[in-house]
């Protein structure tokens, strides 16, 4: 999306025949709210966390499951982005119901059916293995890293915190194959940024630094299933995607961001692959080409009526195009934040939720209830750094 002098701040477009009317949930990923918007873009519920919430879903009890923002320290992972301190579960009026604590926490989680949760982490790579892994831009010790290369790790943990499985990444990632992209720093090997259950109970996880997504087998650990490559059916391969997710027609949907993508100009597309044919099924790209871009973060999800919401985080653009591509819904975000790119709106990604769902009551999703805000948003007079409750 380009970014002009007088750029539209809220609901910028809605087709009400061709949307899907739902309430959709977002944060800005240096913020200290949730926000859930009505059909109209207005804002009609804020969950608020002092120590921040920047990736927020919606639990089956009503709840909010979120990761904060990072701690001052973390023993430089604070550095990395996509760093959390801690996975946190808030009730409708945002008190902390559940809270674990950990700084190595990162990106991605999942609440699994019997009450664990899986969390990507980080932790350093063995030296050992350090010096066998291909690619990247070597880092100097002043960056805050040192000589730490930082591995992702799947965590499962109990209610307690209690740590039930682990699965170190650098067990079963292949040197030869997983080479970190030549335009990327050695400070990490995968950069892992979503992680989510198959219906079948394994992993599915995206690596950026790499460019591929995998499925690990949860039991054994092993990689079955990788994707990325040219040869993998696509005319241009993977370039720092995020957000692959498990559809439910046995599909993975996949953001692809494009930033370093080979012989091409960067933009971003929505692609929806098939496992077993290992053939892009569907895929969103603008029509101009440069028009439709992220370079970071961002993400997609499928909508009951068959549309694909999509979040291009870098600009605070949410929007909800039809199979045929057309933009049907679209929001830009009105929270900014000072981030290390500057001024920003950054949204780390959305979800939308029907408005018939159980876990909302009318009287609780009343816009009235946000009235000063919704007319500080209309007026394009959000004050930056905004924190209100």
């Amino acid at each position: 999306m380009t970014w002009i002098r007088e750029r539209p701040e809220g609901l910028v477009y809605r087709d009400p025949q061709k949307s899907y009317d739902g309430l959709t949930l977002f944060c800005s990923v240096m913020g200290k709210h949730a926000t859930l918007l009505n059909p109209e873009g207005l804002v009609v519920h804020q969950w608020h966390m002092s120590e921040g919430i920047q990736h927020a879903h919606l639990l089956d009890n009503g709840h909010l499951l979120i990761q904060t923002t990072p701690y001052r320290y973390a023993g430089g992972r604070q550095n990395m982005g996509g760093n959390a301190g801690a996975l946190m579960e808030l009730d409708w009026n945002s008190k902390v119901v559940w809270a674990y604590r950990n700084p190595a926490q990162h990106h991605a989680y999942e609440r699994l059916a019997n009450g664990n949760h899986i969390v990507l982490a980080w932790y350093p790579v063995p030296a050992e293995i350090r010096k066998q892994v291909m690619g990247g831009i070597p880092i100097d010790n002043h960056e805050g890293h040192g000589s730490v290369m930082w591995g992702d790790v799947v965590l499962e943990i109990n209610r307690s915190g209690r740590v039930l499985k682990r699965w170190n990444s650098w067990e079963f990632l292949d040197t030869q194959q997983d080479i970190i992209c030549p335009l990327e720093k050695r400070k990490e090997w995968g950069h892992a940024n979503s992680l989510c259950t198959t219906p079948s109970g394994d992993w599915l996880i995206s690596f950026r630094g790499t460019s591929q997504v995998v499925i690990v087998d949860a039991d054994s650990g092993q990689i079955k299933w990788r994707l990325g490559k040219e040869e993998d059916g696509f005319t241009v391969p993977l370039s720092h995607q995020h957000a692959a997710t498990w559809l439910d027609n046995g599909n993975i949907l996949i953001f692809d961001n494009g930033c370093h993508r080979p012989g091409a100009p960067a933009y971003s597309r929505v692609i929806e692959f098939n496992p077993n044919s290992r053939k892009v099924e569907w895929q969103y790209q603008s029509d101009v080409l440069l028009g439709f871009f992220s370079y970071m973060c961002s993400g997609a999800s499928r909508l009951p009526n068959g549309n694909t919401l999509i979040t291009e985080s870098q600009t605070g653009r949410i929007f909800e195009v039809t199979k045929e591509g057309e933009t049907v819904w679209e929001f830009v975000s009105p929270f900014h934040f000072p981030s290390r790119f500057g001024r920003s709106p950054f949204v780390f990604r959305a979800y939308r939720y029907a408005l018939n769902d159980p876990r909302f009551s009318i009287p609780e999703t009343n816009p009235d209830n946000y009235r000063q805000l919704n007319s500080l948003i209309k007026d394009g007079n959000v004050p930056e750094n905004f924190h209100a409750s």
